[in-house]
């Protein structure tokens, strides 16, 4: 008897390339694509593209994915899409109610036999569960909402996100299997979401090895040093992402100036800190770097496109990653998979990337003194740090590649689909 194909309802509220290119769009497209490569029927509920797309292209280019479009209604005052704190308490909850409701009725129709729902977008098919369930697997990823891994996270920022705490909980409880993005959230995910017992499992996010290494190499990051004036010897100082607070670029300022000093190793050679990415805090780095006396130093690379980007690791000597909370950090694992060694602080999922004096070194996040011991560590450590890239590509290939963790999110679909249906063997 031939086994019915596997059918998902992967629900989000944004995915790449539709959306952009963040860290939960690329988990999301990836996870999309991955699963489709196994031939497994994907159903991708999702707000409209926000990125420019060519006229009647698929952006998938695959039969086994089929796009279902929910409306994302912004709200007044809230118009940055997903990114601030009054848009993801109103706006997300109506999509997560709205697009959870969607996944509800493919169930119903038997058009899905999984639901697998990013943070509150399946808000509506945890309070609705139709007569024909499936089990509901939730990614909660990296649960900023809560705080993440601050202690106290700022008192109306912390009031702001109470709606949607709220409704992260719901879908918690509905769950019939929640991911923890790495082992050092465990905890975490654990303190704010209370998982029954044996509801968590520990998928991390990945990345595509065979897309990262097809878009950058050696030859690409030395001519985008030529073209930007970078001298071959200079030691440039990486970092990319999204410009917000959280990211911790101030602190990082900080410790530059700190390293610049008559006597530290960064007075003694020629050095460059370059900042790849765009968001609402460039004018405050930027403020931080001329009070530190670094300004000329640094060079504003701006939102980069994926080659671009690829291109900056593979030009850079050393990735800085000090962010002040996180979940997964697909950025980090970018950087590892052009062998490039990383200091980064002791947040989120980065502990299970980052191994001290292997492949990098960590720090206590906001502290610009431990941030400077680690920087001060790796600079010193220059004629080593190629052979720590090496291992950082390794640890990727071994533990955080796609090819390995989309094998893993399958088998927990089966064992709750067993449990669903005993007879049904997949």
């Amino acid at each position: 008897m031939a086994i019915p194909p596997l059918r998902v309802a992967v629900v989000a509220r944004a995915a790449a390339p539709l959306h952009g290119a963040g860290g939960l769009e690329r988990s999301v497209g990836d996870l999309v694509r991955h699963l489709a490569a196994r031939e497994v029927q994907v159903t991708l509920i999702t707000p409209p593209p926000t990125s420019v797309m060519p006229s009647g292209s698929d952006p998938f280019g695959s039969p086994f994915i089929e796009l279902r479009q929910v409306p994302y209604l912004t709200f007044p005052f809230a118009n940055r899409r997903g990114t601030t704190v009054i848009d993801r308490s109103t706006a997300y909850l109506l999509y997560g109610e709205r697009a959870g409701r969607l996944a509800g009725d493919l169930v119903s129709s038997g058009e899905a036999d999984i639901v697998h729902g990013f943070g509150a977008s399946v808000l509506g098919y945890a309070r609705r569960r139709p007569p024909r369930q499936a089990p509901l697997v939730l990614n909660p990823q990296g649960l900023e909402e809560f705080g993440a891994t601050l202690e106290s996270p700022p008192f109306l920022k912390n009031l702001g996100y109470a709606p949607l705490r709220w409704a992260v909980r719901r879908c918690a409880r509905a769950a019939d299997c929640i991911i923890s993005t790495d082992a050092a959230l465990d905890t975490t995910v654990q303190r704010h979401l209370h998982p029954r017992p044996g509801q968590m499992r520990t998928i991390p996010n990945a990345i595509d090895l065979a897309h990262v290494t097809s878009l950058a190499g050696p030859a690409e990051g030395a001519i985008l040093r030529q073209r930007m004036g970078i001298g071959a010897d200079e030691f440039v100082l990486l970092s990319a992402g999204r410009l917000e607070h959280n990211k911790g670029l101030d602190v990082l300022a900080e410790a530059l100036r700190r390293l610049s000093q008559p006597g530290e190793p960064l007075a003694a050679i020629a050095w460059r800190w370059v900042v790849v990415g765009g968001g609402p805090f460039r004018p405050a780095i930027e403020r931080a770097a001329e009070q530190a006396g670094i300004g000329a130093r640094v060079m504003m690379a701006g939102a980069a496109a994926d080659p671009d980007l690829h291109a900056w690791y593979e030009a850079a000597t050393l990735f800085v990653h000090p962010t002040r909370y996180e979940g997964s950090s697909l950025v980090t694992l970018e950087a590892m998979a052009h062998r490039r060694p990383v200091v980064a602080s002791r947040a989120g999922g980065l502990p299970d990337k980052i191994r001290s004096g292997h492949n990098g070194w960590l720090a206590e996040p906001g502290d610009a003194d431990s941030l400077a011991a680690a920087l001060r560590d790796a600079i010193s450590a220059r004629t080593r740090l190629a052979e720590m890239g090496a291992r950082g590509r390794v640890i990727v290939e071994d533990e955080f590649s796609w090819s390995t963790i989309v094998d893993r999110q399958i088998g927990v679909y089966r064992e709750l689909l067993d449990a669903f249906e005993p007879s049904r063997r997949l």
